[in-house]
């Protein structure tokens, strides 16, 4: 799985609605409103490498309100969740 975090910046006034329609993209797992320089984050999680091009400028850029995305591709993911299930195979309680 290739995960990718696109940084949004969007029209203020529509942060809700512009977020639920990046939500409904298949592909997005997770939209996030946030502070700081950029108004939206949204984890994209896809199988092939190629699908980042469908999924991103293809459909979450067109996406009206979206003024502007930073994507950044994910090496490795550190997941307290995943450490605690790594830790508790074969362990019984």
């Amino acid at each position: 799985m290739i995960t990718a975090i696109v940084l949004i910046k969007t029209s203020v006034d529509r942060i809700p609605e512009i977020a639920e329609a990046i939500a409904a993209i298949e592909g997005v797992s997770e939209v996030y409103s946030v502070t700081g320089g950029y108004d939206l984050v949204a984890m994209v999680r896809v199988r092939r490498h190629d699908d980042l091009a469908d999924v991103i400028p293809g459909r979450l850029n067109k996406v009206p309100g979206v003024a502007q995305t930073e994507t950044q591709i994910a090496f490795r993911t550190y997941s307290q969740h995943d450490l605690e299930a790594a830790f508790a195979l074969g362990l019984d309680e």
